[in-house]
């Protein structure tokens, strides 16, 4: 299929300065019309893929996923492999590739785990209403697959192949940190020129308009240790020392410790301590999550973590903070931002308004792509949505289309870079 060029945007890519004006192109037509054919393939997709559980501990439900993800990319045209994560709960990746006959590598990047329980279709069912279609991982992140998969379908029938390689990868464990596949994502990537990371954007009346992301959160896990002396609790309670009383002291006066560090966040978030009525406890230990959006941060928050532990309430305790890195943060380059913006002059072909988002707290694999900086790495090509991680998530039908279009635009046109 031929599609018409954006006056400029080769120019924007190569560096051109963010804000720059960029004349449009008119609406490319059949491809447009491809995208509103899909919209009810696509909905029918997402609805096969909602009522497959597969939380990231769920290995009976992650290995349908594999499967149905993995044939639909076989019909499509691609060599797949599956590849076991690390760690985990050490499922397959399903990864494709398809062969072109351009000069450019290009990839597409989606989970295929959501954060709900096995048995949570009982009580989030898969309906619909209106625009919104409701389902528990319905827009993190089984509607950025569909996107994919349908774009996909879009790019065949249309007959492109304008590209060297196409390579799409959906993990098991984006929602438990990519342990067992983000050094694969990480090294898929760097053989790549540009990697599109297909998360969810935020649906209205949340956000006003779709967007793109330019940066998101790395993350990493905190873990407190309490240490004090057993005792009797009602005969000899001053014998011990108590280690949870202690460790809500600490828990409160290290609250607060990131808004010091620029580019860090910190929340305990899990306690525990004792195990039985009527003993002083001699140990507790809490969790923490930490967002950071800077290389150093946590050298830098647990320097200030240390001296604040300093400050004891309980006597003769011993307390201790340890940092585990998680996933790297993800801030686009230059030419990211550029891509963006491409993304932007895509929509307005079709009379719609793309936002640019510059950082979430929430962390995405984009981070893993994007480390070493190779390649280009845009996030949040995925349906529109909202209320992940939590009751009622849903994606809004009116983004089918455009974001379709957007996906199918923004591979042709990066297909043509040289």
């Amino acid at each position: 299929m031929t599609s018409r060029l954006i006056p400029l945007l080769a120019l924007s890519l190569l560096g051109l300065a963010a804000g720059a004006t960029t004349a449009l192109a008119a609406a490319d037509e059949k491809l447009k019309a491809a995208a509103e054919q899909e919209k009810a393939p696509l909905i029918e997709t997402l609805r096969d893929m909602v009522m497959i559980e597969s939380g990231s501990s769920d290995a009976e439900g992650l290995k349908k996923m594999a499967d149905f993800t993995e044939a639909r990319l076989k019909a499509l045209g691609a060599t797949t492999e599956r590849r076991k994560t690390t760690a985990g709960t050490r499922a397959d990746m399903v990864i494709a590739t398809f062969e072109g006959s351009g000069t450019r590598k290009l990839m597409l990047i989606a989970h295929m785990d959501t954060v709900y329980q096995r048995g949570i279709l009982g009580s989030e069912p898969y309906r619909v209403d209106g625009n919104r279609i409701y389902g528990p991982g319905i827009a993190d992140d089984k509607g950025g697959i569909a996107v994919v998969l349908h774009a996909l379908k879009i790019l065949k029938d249309a007959g492109w192949k304008d590209y060297a390689t196409l390579t799409v990868s959906f993990n098991p464990d984006e929602e438990v940190g990519s342990i067992g596949s983000g050094e694969i994502i990480a090294e898929l990537a760097d053989q790549h020129d540009v990697v599109l990371s297909c998360e969810p954007t935020v649906a209205a009346p949340v956000a006003k308009n779709d967007g793109l992301l330019l940066g998101a959160s790395g993350t990493a896990t905190a873990k407190m240790e309490v240490k004090g002396r057993a005792s009797h609790a009602g005969a000899a309670p001053d014998l011990g020392r108590n280690a949870l009383i202690e460790l809500g002291h600490q828990l409160v006066q290290t609250r607060d410790v990131a808004k010091s560090i620029p580019g860090t966040q910190l929340n305990w978030t899990t306690a525990q301590a004792g195990t039985v009525r009527n003993q002083i406890p001699e140990k507790a230990e809490a969790g923490g999550d930490i967002r950071l959006t800077i290389p150093d941060g946590i050298a830098k928050l647990q320097a200030a973590l240390d001296a604040k532990l300093k400050e004891k309430l309980v006597p003769d305790t011993e307390t201790t903070v340890t940092i585990t890195p998680g996933r790297p943060p993800f801030v686009a380059s230059d030419r990211g931002r550029a891509l963006a913006e491409m993304g932007q002059a895509v929509y307005a072909e079709i009379d719609r308004k793309l936002d640019i988002a510059e950082m979430t707290g929430g962390a995405t694999d984009a981070g893993y792509a994007n480390r070493s900086g190779k390649a280009v790495v845009v996030e949040s090509f995925g349906l529109a949505g909202f209320g992940y991680h939590a009751r009622d998530e849903f994606i809004d039908t009116n983004s089918i289309v455009p974001r379709l279009y957007l996906m199918s635009r923004m591979l042709i046109e990066q297909g043509k870079k040289k």
